[in-house]
């Protein structure tokens, strides 16, 4: 190894950079966080403030699109002017507070927009930064992606136990206040190990960061005067929302989804031509992200079931008895998280090893059996709720089945995901490119809020819906692997 390519990255522990472990714990944390606020959010709606199902899952699917919307304009910011490292400090603050924020009633939308605001500086820039810890052509990036993810699931797995019970059985405002305490922690976490992080992340205006590894003074400014500005922009935003509202609710549904099918297919254009100016390869490589990120429309648009439909079924259609106990409805959420801290490991070596044998997989291909895999979990589930229908309720296993098929679709399809973005992406549109990738989700997110009241209207049954476009979509992807593998020019 080169002296040069020594000091970029910290010398690997166990395989590993030992910025990985860092960023592990900082993600755990933040995860916790936001999955303990989504345990509890349709539950809290639904029982303590008494909002319609209906309504409920909208600001559900708001919230959650939203979410994975701001990413990509959190990504472009750190790419042009803040640098991965600043933007994730300030989003781990403006979530911090719309955590502790959600302990108010009164502040719910503040907290939400805090919460979305948040997310945008973070989420897209801690994974960028685990990409930087690997060098080009690295091959431990897939592996060191998926025990990324571990950290994610961790965090996961225990604030639904953590916060569901404390907000069900205590005080909906003790589960909302023990999120924001796990984000404070993952922010101190960051900031303690930035030493480990070597070279990357840092702002665009350090061109030879070599001499330090931890942020400057003007930069701890930049940071309080971005988090002041974000809980200044919330007010606003809430403010003009009063005045606007009304008028944006009655514009028709039809005008806003081409509205915004517009304005997605010409930022898409203009990212691909953006990335021409660096050649072919480029392009075709940007091109690739955003086909995928189409493609993982369909996955989440299942997967987070989670948090809405399947949710309450847990809570309505499921008996949740043990004896004279009886399982909080939130806590079937840990099963998906803690099924994936079990298996990461054994995906993270199972892909090394296939993707240095003679039976490697490509990216498109391995998410596209991601994608078919969700789908057999929605089979389990349609039978479960015809069986629900008849009998008025099902046993816990059902869900738990579900939940453990839609973790292995999950560990072929987001780990390989985050892995593909930093390796395809012109390096100066990386965070950008997360967010792009991310802002599938948003999309997703605020179809699977949806769903249930779209396919209502069509009298389709919501996972026989979903069956079939998650399994639709795999085998379409399946077929375009070739095209899209010669796109990457050997990067996946």
């Amino acid at each position: 190894m080169s002296t040069e390519l020594a000091q970029k990255n910290p010398a690997p522990t166990a395989g590993h950079p030992k910025g990985l472990y860092v960023l592990f714990f900082a993600e755990a944390w933040e995860r916790f966080s936001y999955y303990g606020m989504r345990a509890l959010l349709v539950l809290y709606l639904v029982n303590q403030l008494e909002f319609p199902r209906e309504q409920a899952l909208t600001i559900y699917a708001t919230y959650t699109g939203l979410v994975y919307l701001t990413p990509m304009f959190g990504g472009l910011l750190a790419d042009r002017y803040l640098g991965g490292r600043k933007a994730v400090i300030i989003g781990g603050s403006v979530m911090a507070l719309g955590h502790l924020a959600m302990a108010f009633e009164p502040l719910l939308y503040v907290a939400l927009g805090l919460l979305i605001i948040g997310n945008g500086f973070f989420k897209p820039n801690i994974s960028t930064i685990v990409g930087g810890l690997y060098e080009e052509g690295d091959p431990r990036r897939d592996g060191g992606f998926t025990i990324f993810y571990m950290g994610i699931n961790l965090g996961a797995f225990f604030s639904p136990l953590v916060c569901g019970s404390l907000g069900e059985n205590i005080g909906w405002h003790y589960g909302f206040s023990a999120a924001g305490v796990g984000m404070v922690f993952g922010l101190l976490v960051f900031i303690w190990g930035q030493k480990l992080l070597g070279r990357t992340g840092f702002p665009p205006d350090i061109e030879n960061p070599t001499e330090t590894t931890s942020l400057r003074g003007k930069d701890w400014a930049h940071i309080g005067t971005w988090i002041t500005a974000s809980v200044v922009a919330v007010y606003a935003l809430l403010f003009c929302w009063d005045y606007v509202g009304a008028a944006f609710n009655a514009i028709p549904p039809v005008f806003k989804l081409v509205a915004g099918a517009l304005l997605v297919l010409g930022t898409m254009g203009g990212l691909v031509g953006s990335a021409a100016k660096d050649g072919t390869e480029a392009w075709q490589r940007t091109a690739v992200i955003i086909i995928l990120a189409v493609f993982v429309v369909f996955f989440w648009m299942g997967f987070e079931q989670a948090g809405g439909t399947m949710t309450l079924f847990a809570d309505e259609l499921t008996d949740r008895h043990l004896g004279g106990w009886e399982i909080p409805a939130s806590w079937f959420q840990s099963i998906n998280p803690l099924a994936i801290v079990c298996l990461a490991p054994v995906f993270s070596v199972f892909w090394l090893k296939l993707d240095q044998s003679r039976f490697a997989l490509s990216t498109p291909a391995k998410m596209a059996i991601g994608m078919i895999t969700l789908g057999l979990g929605f089979v389990v589930m349609f039978i479960a709720q015809g069986i629900a229908n008849r009998t008025g309720t099902v046993g816990p296993f059902w869900l738990a089945a579900v939940y453990l098929i839609h973790t292995i679709g999950e560990l072929c399809l987001s780990p390989i995901g985050l892995s593909m973005v930093t390796k395809l992406s012109v390096p100066r549109m990386a965070s950008l490119m997360m967010g792009v990738w991310l802002f599938s989700s948003a999309v997703a997110n605020y179809l699977a809020g949806r769903l249930e009241e779209l396919v209502a209207h069509y009298d389709l049954p919501v996972f026989a819906f979903l069956i079939a476009t998650s399994i639709g979509a795999g085998v379409v992807l399946l077929a375009l692997t070739p095209l899209l593998k010669k796109w990457m020019h050997g990067r996946g």
